[in-house]
């Protein structure tokens, strides 16, 4: 059946729990070779394609994406800052920080609070650079809508830090970490109320690690008191300039989701089967919430076959009555990384594409 629906028109129904024509579509596929060569018709060698080539394939797929973002190739890199840091093409992680103990870190992280509390901003300019970024890519990818994000202080701390040497210098002088944190999200809130714009899009996401396939990392009580204010401040922000705002962490995060919604978020992003984030399970459970990405991106999409993704794809949309009820965004729990089979992804693109909404169609 041909779309009854422009996506924006898909993805705005979706956000208010309205009925759509066919399920609204998300994903990243930027980083696997197979799939856009398939969608473009291009020979690719490894990772040789433009920022063009991922921005056609988002256009014949997805109804909302994020950013496109060029494969990042092979260099080991060493920034301002004094990280080193080893790229994959598709991914990255650090090898050596610029300190090795509670001393070094407390240096590092009053050296960066200063910097971000002298640091010069411009508001006009900011949104100027950033409606020009956001134009020039819908230039290429069509009505498809743009999911960008950001997050608060939080998981850039503890992350740059490592879990051991983040835990041990909170003990010992917890101030320094909470001003980091606090600093860093008053630079983003700024950040938010120069750039924010519904017309550009009408969703934003926040993305803050903080859970392992065991559950969160940290203790509700520290999350509490260090991280939820700040996450609720950004909300706010973006709430203020008329945006719907998802929230993302990997791993099982259950136990936190009405603590992120006393922080005023409306949905959720990557949702990890494997580890007891159920998709199906959730948006009953709460279903006035938004949910996407939860279709497996490993054990289905990686080692699957078509069919069996295309059976997972119809009962996440029948089960969960998104025809009728929206609020779901059908996305793999892992985005479009390279060992997903693109005869994969093309199948869900397509099953997705095949189920519509008969009502809407009359």
């Amino acid at each position: 059946m041909k779309d009854i629906l422009s996506k924006r028109e898909r993805v705005e129904r979706t956000l208010n729990f309205q009925s759509v024509d066919r399920v609204a579509i998300h994903d990243n596929v930027s980083f696997n070779p197979g799939v856009i060569s398939l969608y473009t018709g291009k020979k690719t060698d490894g990772f040789n394609y433009s920022i063009e080539d991922i921005c056609e394939v988002i256009e014949k797929t997805l109804d909302m994406c994020f950013f496109p973002h060029a494969p990042f190739g092979t260099d080991r890199i060493t920034t301002e800052n004094g990280f080193v840091r080893q790229n994959d093409n598709w991914t990255s992680w650090t090898v050596k920080r610029p300190f090795n103990d509670t001393k070094g870190l407390k240096e590092f992280y009053l050296r960066q609070i200063e910097e971000m509390k002298t640091a010069k901003f411009n508001p006009e300019k900011e949104r100027e650079n950033y409606q020009k970024k956001f134009l020039n890519i819908q230039r290429l990818i069509g009505d498809t809508v743009i999911l960008d994000y950001d997050g608060t202080g939080f998981c850039s701390c503890w992350s740059l830090a490592g879990i051991d040497l983040f835990t041990y210098l909170y003990y010992d002088e917890p101030e320094i970490i909470s001003d980091y944190i606090r600093i860093r999200t008053d630079n983003e809130v700024r950040r938010v109320h120069a750039i924010a714009d519904k017309k550009l899009s009408p969703v934003v996401l926040i993305a803050d690690d903080l859970a392992s396939k065991n559950g969160p990392i940290f203790s509700p009580e520290f999350l509490r008191k260090e991280f939820l204010p700040h996450l609720t401040r950004l909300v706010e922000a973006w709430h203020s300039h008329g945006l719907k705002v998802l929230y993302h962490s990997d791993g099982n995060w259950k136990k936190l989701i009405p603590d992120f919604l006393k922080c005023g978020v409306e949905g959720f992003y990557c949702l990890e089967p494997a580890v007891g984030m159920d998709i199906i399970e959730l948006k009953k459970e709460y279903p006035k919430v938004i949910w996407a990405g939860g279709l497996d991106g490993i054990d289905l999409m990686e080692r699957g076959n078509p069919e069996q993704v295309r059976k997972e794809v119809r009962k996440q949309i029948l089960e969960t009555d998104v025809l009728n009820t929206g609020g779901l965004f059908l996305a793999t729990s892992s985005e479009i990384n390279p060992p997903i089979k693109p005869e994969n992804y093309q199948a869900m693109i397509e099953e997705a594409r095949a189920i519509y909404n008969k009502e809407v169609y009359k």
